[in-house]
């Protein structure tokens, strides 16, 4: 770039060059997209702008193509915005303006918030905007605040907004940004802002290697001088920081004129974000009537330099011009609402509210000892809601529950579902990493436990302005006379997280009626009924329980922990409570078949039904659970923490199935009453709802069922992508088929399809024949090389032995075990495995360290 020059003159006589055209192909921006326009000021003279504009996509009409105006805050440029120009000029007009001051725009005097508000409605004219094509605003940082002070003055002009890591008022209970504070401190604002690049390069620096250094060096382009940057220490300046403060006034009255904005918003955050974090997100929701949110938890302040931000944004520019985002619809009460929330339904506690004076056992933790009847139990939970509410609780406030499994959460769960709270439910299998982060993306108001682990919630600040309860003596407190209003059918329940076993755990939204929904579905599928009782060796089906109006118990171990369940243990629990139903994972029930030794068990023989899921059941598992409970049905439930049950099969079925198709994968059996199940082609596009493929062909499978959950929270396009067509579908991620029978067989999630180059491989059936042939317990089938002409990559689990190559005869047998080319066996002592089931395989890690070990690289440990 040719070298600008500080020709003396002061703070604001710099003369910006250009990059060159290598620059900008260096930046891989089109040199044709940067160009400056002349622009009449509304002070009376007249400004040089420089704006990078893609112009109208080749053949479409420029009178109804959508443009996309983006504005940038401090202290970057256009080229923050470098990721929209270059993936979503194809389909839309693209500009992104270079404010005045900043960029290489013209610098000019110090410019106040008002001045910039008029100064952005100066370039919008001067562009021609909107004129007939709609117009949507994007926007960072202090450009934020600009673009909602545009938009106010007439939001008819915009037809959506997508807002990223900004805001327009500091959020209430906080403080503004420490970083913001301290370069806006009088003694050092100059040195940080003007006189040093300290702020230019530290913004850059907060994505912490998630911008390359080419990024880097165009994000300071614009900046070499002390008087290039005078507009940066101006806009730091320009922070409202106490009452008095010239531009306090008008930002504050635009804060308070968003609900006049109709139109539909994203609001694309990075969370890691130090200056505008999530509270700045839940602020703008507030305060919007019509957000949606992604929330990008690894990403810092430039999210849209750190993350696919423009391919989500391209989705919703393609829903918006479809019609799909349709603008608010202002009302005086309930609204739409009101006939859903009319609904009649029994509640999740309508069970336990119906037995208050039933002196019988309703819920036993064997680890403890505690021990509570349904006469207390309907005590604790209107205890629970009448004092969450003295407390100052509000309907719809997220309550996260850090209280182990035992009757202390299943007393608060149920009070703080009859309170009207929504219940944030993450289990410790997902690791105190993890654990932390689902339940930060929560912005919980609320944290339930016992005294170590609102400690520990603090100590991590995990919900740092939440309220803290004490569980002890939040369901131990007076019940009162009154208790609050009821919550709808259709107001949130629930925030529940997934096991996190192929990605990031995603928290899954369910409303009171899927939930409820959800509950008697499973009275149904398994004829449940008031003479039932249930041990539950995992910790989330302990919950159901209460809800069936049966007693429950769980076993004397940590049922987090499912290799912790021993036959001795398992047995115990079941007589205690005379169980007629007993629920483990797949491990733990492999762990108590270990462990059996060939005793009988009272307790076992009782059961009339075992239910297993959470992974795939080896059939062999079920068989030696059925020699240990030889009356019981032994019964796999298919489903996941989205939509449960989906399909079910018993032993029998089982057998029979894999007589038919014995490399068929899993058979999960026939939807239960009320799903429908739906196969469709890899790879489909989720705009569009395909129809199903004929029985036998593998594809995806989709689910439609009444207590599918509302959807997840704070992931707008994960939703979109896992809500195919109109939405009513869940797409699942597993991969399989419906046989002639209409039995459902599940062949691995469609992440792990191995994509070779006679077509996709996908890895449960391999991973099952090759089991069998060899007697060992986890395999896992994974592909190595480029997608197309992958090659199929068996790793065998094999205690104590040695990571690496397979040796030539249990190669050989793994070979002739399946009917697909086998390009190499490995072994590995254990396979990475999810903590909470301890039966999902890692596949994606297990590739990677595959291709490793294949390509004679250095390797790592898989676990």
């Amino acid at each position: 770039m040719t070298a600008a020059v500080d020709t003396g003159g002061g703070a604001r006589s710099w003369s910006p060059q250009l990059p060159t055209d290598d620059d900008w192909r260096q930046w891989n921006l089109d040199p044709k997209w940067s160009r400056f326009v002349d622009v009449v000021s509304h002070t009376g003279g007249t400004h040089r702008w420089h704006v990078l504009d893609t112009g109208v996509p080749d053949g479409s009409d420029a009178a109804t193509t959508p443009t996309v105006l983006c504005v940038h805050g401090n202290p970057t440029w256009g080229y923050a915005w470098a990721t929209f120009l270059r993936q979503l000029h194809g389909r839309y007009r693209v500009i992104a303006v270079d404010q005045l001051g900043m960029g290489f725009s013209d610098r000019v005097e110090r410019r106040r918030y008002t001045d910039r508000v008029r100064d952005l409605d100066d370039v919008i004219v001067a562009l021609g905007l909107p004129g007939s094509s709609p117009l949507v605003v994007a926007a960072h940082d202090w450009g934020g605040a600009i673009a909602l002070g545009w938009v106010v003055q007439d939001p008819r002009q915009v037809a959506g907004m997508i807002l990223c890591n900004t805001g327009i008022a500091i959020p209430e209970g906080r403080k503004a940004p420490g970083i913001i504070r301290l370069a806006a401190w009088a003694p050092i604002l100059d040195l940080v802002c003007r006189g040093t690049p300290i702020f230019v390069e530290g913004t850059s620096r907060l994505s912490r290697g998630r911008i390359s250094k080419t990024d880097r060096a165009a994000f300071r382009a614009p900046y070499p001088t002390a008087s290039s940057r005078a507009a940066i220490a101006d806009f730091v300046d320009d922070v409202p920081l106490r009452s008095d403060h010239p531009s306090q006034a008008a930002i504050a009255e635009v804060a308070e004129r968003l609900g006049s904005i109709k139109a539909p918003v994203l609001l694309a955050w990075g969370a890691k974000d130090p200056v505008f974090n999530d509270d700045f997100a839940a602020d703008l929701a507030a305060r919007l009537p019509n957000t949606t949110t992604h929330r990008f938890a690894n990403s810092n302040h430039l999210v849209m330099a750190e993350a696919d931000v423009a391919g989500i944004a391209g989705s919703w520019l393609d829903d918006l011009v479809v019609g799909r985002l349709a603008a608010a619809v202002t009302s005086d009460g309930p609204g739409d609402r009101a006939g859903v929330a009319a609904l009649t339904f029994d509640s999740v506690w309508s069970a336990i509210s119906s037995r208050r004076d039933d002196h019988g056992e309703a819920f036993v933790d064997l680890a403890t000892g505690d021990a509570l009847t349904f006469s207390e139990l309907a005590r604790r939970v209107e205890a629970v809601a009448g004092e969450l509410v003295r407390q100052g609780l509000r309907p719809g406030d997220h309550v996260a529950m850090l209280t182990p499994p035992g009757v202390d959460l299943v007393s608060a769960v149920y009070g703080v579902w009859r309170a009207g709270g929504v219940t944030v439910i993450a289990d410790r299998g997902l690791g105190l990493q993890a654990l932390g982060r689902a339940v930060r993306s929560t912005r919980p108001a609320w944290v339930i436990g016992p005294k170590r682990s609102l400690g520990a919630a603090t100590a991590l600040r995990w919900a740092p302005r939440a309220s803290q309860l004490d569980v002890a003596d939040l369901v131990t407190a007076d019940p009162g006379d009154t208790l609050p209003p009821e919550p709808s059918a259709d107001d949130l329940a629930a925030v529940l997280f997934t096991s996190g076993a192929t990605g990031p755990a995603k928290g899954v939204r369910y409303l009171h009626r899927q939930l409820a929904a959800q509950r008697d579905a499973l009275a149904t599928t398994y004829s449940i009924t008031s003479e039932d009782r249930l041990v539950a060796a995992f910790a989330p089906f302990a919950l159901y329980g209460p809800a069936l109006g049966i007693p429950t118990a769980l076993p004397a171990c940590d049922v987090t922990k499912p290799a912790e369940l021993t036959a001795d243990i398992l047995d115990d629990a079941c007589v205690r409570i005379g169980a007629t139903l007993a629920f483990a994972s797949p491990s733990a029930l492999a762990n108590v078949v270990a462990t059996a030794m060939g005793r009988r068990r009272f307790g076992l023989e009782r059961l009339r039904m075992v239910l297993s899921a959470g992974a795939p059941v080896p059939s062999e598992t079920l068989r030696a659970v059925a020699a240990l409970a030889p009356a019981a049905n032994l019964h796999t439930p298919y489903g996941m923490t989205e939509v449960l049950p989906v399909a079910d099969i018993e032993l029998t079925e089982i057998t029979a199935a894999e007589a038919d198709e014995p490399n068929g994968g899993v058979c999960v059996g026939p939807a239960v009453s009320g799903v429908e199940v739906r196969i469709v082609p890899l790879g489909f596009d989720p705009d569009e709802l395909p129809e199903a493929v004929a029985a036998w062909p593998m594809g995806e499978i989709l689910v439609r069922a009444p207590w599918v959950s509302d959807g997840y929270l704070g992931l707008w396009a994960t939703e979109r992508a896992a809500r195919p067509g109109s939405g009513e579908w869940h797409r699942s991620g597993d991969v399989g088929h419906l046989d002639a029978q209409g039995r459902l067989w599940v062949e691995g999630r469609a992440v792990h399809v191995i994509h070779g180059v006679d077509g996709p491989i996908t890895p449960v059936p391999v991973e099952r024949a090759v089991e069998r042939a060899l007697g060992v317990r986890r395999s896992a089938a994974v592909g190595v090389g480029p997608v197309g002409s992958q090659q199929l990559v068996v790793v065998l689990e094999v205690p104590g032995a040695s990571a690496g190559v397979a040796e030539a005869p249990m190669a050989e047998r793994a070979r002739t075990a399946i009917d697909r080319p086998l390009a190499s066996v490995l072994v590995v002592p254990a396979l990475p495995v999810d903590i909470r089931h301890n039966a999902k395989i890692d596949r994606a890690a297990v590739a990677v360290w595959a291709d490793d070990v294949l390509a004679g690289r250095r390797v790592r440990s898989l676990t």
